[in-house]
């Protein structure tokens, strides 16, 4: 009865919880109808359709060789722990280097797949890389992905062997301190492995960057350009950093050519400083912990089933990767539909600043050419994979903005003009 009981305390508290999370300032809108063929070519929407289509083929390739590798791992895993642990004593280094092998051993396997989906995105011409710097970027990513799986995986063997079965709700809390900590460290760690970065080099640009940031009562301590041209064409910004580190990132390809103009580069600039406006970076990471700290617990749940120990056996250490793996699948719908919602935020924030709705139009439409989108996607794409609105839901929230904004205007005195 008790255990009910605590169990209906614990669930109450995470419809609480959400529920303030989800709070936000857009208000109910009566979206106009946009249709895509109005907008763009017929040859565009192809090869949008075509594009993504072969990219969910190779997402969900890969989804499920991830998870049949790591079952595989998780039903042979002692095994594997023998054979790791032949030259290392201790229950932690153990499952610190279960970790390793298992992250390894799937990257492995889903290498040639990872191949074939970058010479698809060769094939639409979204990146120009060869495949040397495409290993070589895969490699680095191997390399950060093993050295936070380790650690997690040998704290995480450790607070088993300390606490027993209690251990998952210290592991779901530390997991969530963790993800706070790799916001504030990517920019200034992770991120220069993969990219070089410079001022951008255009006072007036920066000057309305920074006249947006101060309307949106946002701090930042630089604007940078991202060398992401060697990489792929595909063109986006972001801002990194917490407090006064903050910093707008803008991809060089958004610069690029005459693709997109200073009023989409300063609206996709307001959007990002919206989500620190917002306060989008501490939702997400509250976000996480709301689903680490249930998730570390059916972790526990499930390595306890196979093992009375759980996971205070390391050799366990696939079959917990196996079920964080199904159960970030399995609430991925949840995951895309919150992300969504702050990303609809932004785009309504970033509307109000820079009252240019025509501009954030132009912007998400020039996206659909040069990233090769697919504004007719298919609902179940946006609610299984859909970390931004669909195109056409962003245009007709900026048409909606518009509208309002002539009707706050009024009438042009007579004359005028």
């Amino acid at each position: 009865m008790r255990l009910a009981i605590f169990a209906c305390l614990l669930v109450a508290g995470w419809v609480v919880a959400g529920l303030f999370l989800w709070r936000s300032e857009v208000p109910d809108l009566d979206l106009p109808s946009v249709e895509a063929h109005e907008l763009f070519s017929p040859e565009t929407l192809a090869d949008g359709e075509a594009f993504r289509s072969g990219g969910r083929a190779f997402w969900a390739g890969a989804q499920a060789l991830q998870l049949a590798v790591l079952g595989v791992l998780a039903w042979r895993c002692r095994a594997l722990a023998r054979w790791v642990g032949r030259r290392i004593s201790g229950a932690v280094r153990l499952g610190v280097l279960m970790g390793i092998a298992s992250v390894l051993v799937v990257w492995l396997a889903q290498l040639p797949l990872g191949a074939g989906s970058h010479a698809w995105r060769r094939i639409f011409d979204v990146t120009q890389q060869g495949y040397g710097a495409w290993l070589l970027d895969r490699a680095l990513s191997l390399l950060v992905l093993a050295v936070l799986v380790g650690l997690a995986a040998g704290v995480f063997v450790w607070l088993a062997r300390r606490l027993g079965q209690r251990w998952w709700a210290a592991g779901g809390a530390l997991l969530a301190v963790g993800a706070l900590a790799f916001v504030v460290l990517q920019p200034l760690v992770i991120q220069p492995l993969f990219n070089d970065f410079r001022e951008l080099r255009d006072p007036a640009l920066a000057a309305e960057i920074r006249a947006i940031a101060e309307e949106l009562d946002v701090a930042i301590d630089a604007i940078e350009v991202r060398d992401q041209s060697r990489r792929t064409s595909v063109a986006n910004a972001q801002v990194t950093g917490i407090g006064p580190s903050t910093r707008v990132v803008i991809d060089d390809t958004l610069l690029a050519g005459d693709a997109f103009r200073r009023a989409e580069v300063v609206a996709v600039a307001a959007h990002e400083l919206a989500h620190v406006s917002r306060a989008h970076v501490f939702k997400g990471v509250a976000w996480f912990g709301l689903f680490a700290i249930p998730a570390i617990g059916i972790v526990a749940l499930v390595t306890g089933r196979r093992d009375p120990r759980g996971l205070a056996n390391p050799a366990l250490v696939p079959l917990a990767l196996l079920t964080v793996a199904a159960i970030v699948l399995v609430t991925a719908p949840l995951q895309m539909a919150i992300s969504r919602h702050l990303e609809v935020e932004a785009d309504w924030i970033a509307l109000q600043a820079t009252k240019d709705p025509e501009a954030l139009e132009r912007l998400v439409s020039g996206f659909v050419v040069t990233n090769v989108g697919d504004p007719t996607r298919p609902a179940w794409v946006t609610h299984l994979l859909g970390s931004h609105p669909d195109t056409l839901e962003r245009i007709g929230m900026a048409r909606l903005f518009g509208e309002q904004l002539g009707e706050q205007q009024g009438p042009s005195p007579a004359g005028a003009g």
